[in-house]
């Protein structure tokens, strides 16, 4: 069997961590960015950098004519990105309608032209309560139709789909991981905000850890 994966990439904490687990595991890695319209492209900048480093094939897709059929999002549409944490119902504004479904399927694509039969995917535990295309039922019944999508079965691999942002960080600081090359504010400025749901997550989980985080903020 071959030993490829394909590793849905955007260059933040999450898919950073799942991409190293992938090269941890003996995967030959096939890293995919998309660019789907979202207000800045810090995430792909820092991905594109980070697949260079380490010398990973790595495709950016863009898939951002097609925005207009995902719209009502803050993180796609001109609509203010709300502060605050995730567990707060002003973030569900941030999600982007069935983005997940759409990168997987294309993920799952380039994976059989690959002849790669896994796809790895950076869904956890965190993001359940607002972003249903995060959740487990999604992630399984996304994998059940991989299996039978294609004559090449391929199967979604979630390492952390029940692991908290604390614990996926966990991982990957045993894994010696600098996270200084992640980027994971909503926001596209020169240093993170400080203040929208995926800095609060991301600092939380630093706290968690009880190490610095070596990003900088404007708070």
């Amino acid at each position: 069997m071959s030993n490829k994966a394909v590793v849905v990439y955007s260059g933040g904490m999450d898919s950073y961590t799942v991409l190293h687990t992938a090269l941890a595991a003996g995967k030959d890695v096939y890293a995919l960015s998309f660019n789907y319209g979202q207000r800045h492209s810090k995430e792909l900048d820092v991905a594109a950098k980070v697949c260079q480093k380490f010398n990973i094939p790595h495709k950016v897709v863009d898939i951002s004519a097609i925005n207009s059929l995902m719209a009502g999002s803050s993180l796609t549409d001109d609509i203010e990105i709300p502060e605050g944490h995730y567990a707060e119902d002003s973030m569900k504004n941030t999600v982007v309608p069935n983005r997940n479904m759409v990168l997987l399927s294309m993920a799952i694509a380039y994976a059989v032209s690959l002849e790669a039969p896994e796809v790895y995917y950076g869904a956890h535990a965190g993001d359940h309560h607002i972003y249903p295309d995060c959740r487990s039922e999604f992630v399984h019944a996304m994998n059940a139709v991989s299996q039978i999508a294609n004559y090449e079965p391929v199967e979604i691999v979630t390492p952390f789909l029940n692991s908290s942002k604390g614990e996926i960080l966990a991982a990957g600081l045993a894994m010696d991981l600098n996270y200084g090359d992640t980027w994971t504010c909503y926001n596209g400025r020169e240093k993170a905000c400080g203040k929208c749901g995926a800095c609060n997550e991301r600092m939380e989980a630093f706290n968690e850890q009880g190490v610095t985080d070596p990003l900088s903020y404007e708070v």
